[in-house]
């Protein structure tokens, strides 16, 4: 317990030391994330480099305080690849498909490393299909969400609270450890990305997140009585999921690419509507809390209250849907400062 305690702390503290030094060096080589009155609000450029300070914190941290396996390994590796990957994307010189590509080959490495989603049921091929949307579907999530100062990275923290405490009730330490790093890590970062951010995490930090939260989901073991707990990690990391899929929905109906930037997010329909940007982020964090909860649940109560909470959920994601929708985003928005919205570029 003492040495859990002490990866959260070292790699809470490696945050709140480096951030700053990567603000710095993001501020003298000018990568920044510049206003352009369309979705960046922002009244001065924000330097982005944030994504390596937690990258670097949660390895450091767990050098220090654990021994590494083989499947962790492959999930370091994997995210390293992601973490250059989003360095790159943030000078601005990667196409879609070519981060699309990137994506797909840490998403290979996790695979090869027994990475997976196993379900005994299905052919062995429909499990590596599920896998590579899992995986690519929860990296681009968490760098969507990306738009809003403390939105991504407290969602990321909360999310991986709810995995930590899946993991600690199946005795699995390796996704404890992980977890614990990354929720320090987190936490330390948000003390400079909290409204008005001083520093944003950038593609390299989003795509991360979405690659441990993703790659850890499928490490771990959610045991039932029921089927319905093999949606545990999905409700878990559910918020991120969600504001995906809406966002995708609204742009096919009005016409646009799904992966253009446009100001359809959830948080943007919400600032729109009056709520501060305070406000939203810690709405977002308690959502992110009761559906991680309700998710929690699925492995401990019996099949018959599963398919109530299964169901309950369904029932007000959908009504949040259709009310999210009648909010008109056409119409000018209070002003706000709002983080870099990585779709400002191309894909999000």
């Amino acid at each position: 317990m003492s040495l859990l305690l002490l990866t959260f702390i070292l790699s809470f503290a490696l945050a709140l030391y480096g951030v700053p030094i990567a603000r710095q060096a993001a501020l003298k080589y000018g990568i920044v994330d510049a206003p352009d009155g369309r979705l960046k609000h922002q009244q001065e450029p924000v330097p982005y480099f944030g994504g390596l300070a937690i990258y670097l914190a949660f390895l450091m941290s767990l050098a220090f305080t654990f021994e590494f396996r083989h499947d962790v390994l492959g999930i370091i590796l994997g995210g390293t690849i992601v973490v250059m990957l989003g360095l790159i994307d943030d000078f601005g010189v990667l196409t879609p498909w070519t981060k699309l590509a990137g994506q797909l080959l840490a998403v290979f490495v996790l695979i090869k490393s027994g990475i997976r989603i196993e379900i005994a049921a299905l052919p062995e091929w429909v499990d590596l299909v599920l896998t590579v949307l899992w995986m690519i579907g929860l990296i681009n999530a968490f760098n969507l969400l990306d738009i809003m100062d403390g939105l991504s990275a407290g969602v990321g923290a909360v999310s991986a609270g709810g995995l930590f405490i899946a993991a600690w009730l199946q005795g699995d330490q390796t996704i404890v450890f992980m977890l614990a790093a990354l929720t320090g890590s987190l936490v330390g970062f948000l003390k400079y990305n909290w409204h008005p951010a001083r520093i944003y995490m950038g593609d390299t930090g989003a795509m991360f997140i979405g690659l441990l939260l993703g790659a850890m989901a499928m490490i771990g073991k959610y045991p039932s009585n029921h089927p319905l707990s093999v949606l545990t990690p999905v409700l878990i990391l559910g918020i991120p999921i969600f504001d995906t899929l809406f966002v995708m929905w609204i742009r096919y109906q009005r016409g646009l690419p799904i992966f253009w930037g446009s100001p359809d997010h959830i948080a943007i329909r919400l600032r729109h509507w009056g709520m501060t940007v305070p406000g939203i982020v810690f709405v977002s964090y308690f959502a992110t809390a009761c559906v991680a909860a309700i998710g929690l649940l699925l492995m401990v109560v019996g099949q018959d209250t599963a398919w109530i909470l299964c169901l309950g959920t369904v029932a007000v994601l959908l009504g949040s849907t259709f009310a999210l929708k009648k909010i008109d985003v056409r119409r000018p928005r209070p002003s706000v400062v709002t983080s870099p919205a990585q779709e400002g570029s191309s894909a999000a």
